[in-house]
């Protein structure tokens, strides 16, 4: 008979084939478990003991090589878990994840979206997957209808036929079919064909995301560069945000991981106050010492601007489509549960924007204190 592992923790208890990728410290604790050896405690901690424990989660993320995913992957490492990696781009371009786990507790694997054994290598071993694979634009050989839903249906159904016990699946606040997103309107398929390839599914619905290598704070604060006036449609005083930190948005992926009630439901992951557009653009160059100055902009127009950015063959800085979904107000859902409801306090963006914003201020400006931006007032609308 085969030889097997029995992994317990906080998503149960799972029997994984020894053919299944595992670490070296793994394996040396599979070799002692075969030679029925009595183990003393020390030698394989568990529990939350940091990074050299075992917590019993076997996570693939994909997409961990985004902004969002390497908050995860550490938030994963520092309590003992064992990550699968799948990456399509350069293995350089993924080093900087390897010390956040312990030693031999992350595998990195090539990974080709549009393969589907491809996929089911990538979640066979696992008892959690987390899909975090997003695009802010369209490219040459993958648009949003690939990126947002045929893919999480291709990983949805290789997690229900492995048999995982939790599949989290990010999306977005304002995922709605009748968006003038494209992205969104693609983001809200994405839900409903995940929900039917894995009923079970945990759908995670964040808004606009800000830490020190989003494509929020950053986005506004770059627009110096184009002049000493930044454009909004209405002047940004119809669009109301309710952005959540990143650090946040981690620790509710790893919390629903361990929230036994978690399956099936449908997560609001949004920060704790809601702004004004206008409001909280000027509070970005307040936090700056740059001066504002806002001035309305029609849609065509921004749209005619955005579509040079388009015509660029590096990354896009802006689209069309980012224009419409960074104006569109974040919708409010207080039946579903968020993050008070799994214990986290969230985070006001007057407290982090500082770790953003201070390498875009003048060398004078430098080390001043971030009392002396006037915070942007919360609306309750």
């Amino acid at each position: 008979m085969a030889a097997a592992l029995v992994l317990g923790g906080g998503v149960g208890r799972r029997v994984l084939p020894m053919s299944c990728v595992v670490s070296p410290g793994l394996s040396s604790a599979v070799s002692i478990l075969i030679q029925k050896r009595n183990i003393h405690h020390a030698v394989i901690p568990a529990g939350k003991s940091g990074r050299s424990s075992l917590s019993g989660i076997v996570a693939t993320v994909f997409g961990a090589s985004g902004f969002l995913g390497r908050y995860v992957v550490n938030r994963l490492g520092r309590i003992g878990s064992q990550v699968v990696i799948p990456y399509r781009c350069d293995p350089y371009d993924v080093n900087y994840l390897k010390p956040m786990g312990d030693l031999g507790q992350l595998t990195f694997l090539e990974w080709d979206p549009r393969d589907r054994d491809s996929t089911r290598q990538a979640v066979e071993c696992s008892n959690v997957v987390i899909n975090l694979v997003g695009r802010e634009w369209e490219t040459s050989n993958f648009k949003f209808e690939d990126v947002n839903v045929k893919i999480p249906q291709d990983i949805a159904l290789a997690s229900r036929e492995a048999g995982v016990e939790k599949l989290i699946h990010i999306s977005h606040l304002n995922a709605e079919m009748k968006s003038i997103s494209k992205l969104l309107r693609t983001k809200a398929v994405g839900e409903r064909v995940v929900r039917d390839e894995f009923p079970d599914s945990i759908i995670m619905k964040p808004s606009e995301i800000f830490g020190r290598e989003d494509r929020f704070l950053n986005y506004f604060s770059h627009m110096r560069w184009f002049g000493r006036a930044t454009p909004l449609i209405s002047m940004g005083m119809k669009t109301v945000k309710q952005p959540v930190y990143v650090v946040d948005v981690a620790k509710a992926i790893v919390s629903v991981i361990k929230e036994p009630d978690s399956i099936g439901k449908t997560y609001i992951i949004v920060g704790p106050h809601r702004y004004l557009l206008h409001d909280l653009v000027e509070y970005v160059y307040a936090v700056m010492h740059r001066p504002f100055i806002s001035y309305p902009l029609p849609r065509p127009l921004y749209h005619l601007a955005a579509r040079l950015f388009e015509m660029s063959p590096f990354d896009q800085w802006t689209s069309r489509d980012k224009v419409d979904r960074l104006h569109i107000t974040d919708m409010k859902y207080p039946d579903l549960p968020g993050l008070e409801d799994l214990g986290i306090n969230p985070t006001a963006i007057e407290l982090k924007a500082i770790e953003v914003l201070r390498r875009h201020r003048r060398y004078r400006w430098y080390d001043a204190e971030i009392d002396d931006a006037k915070p942007a007032t919360p609306v309750n609308y």
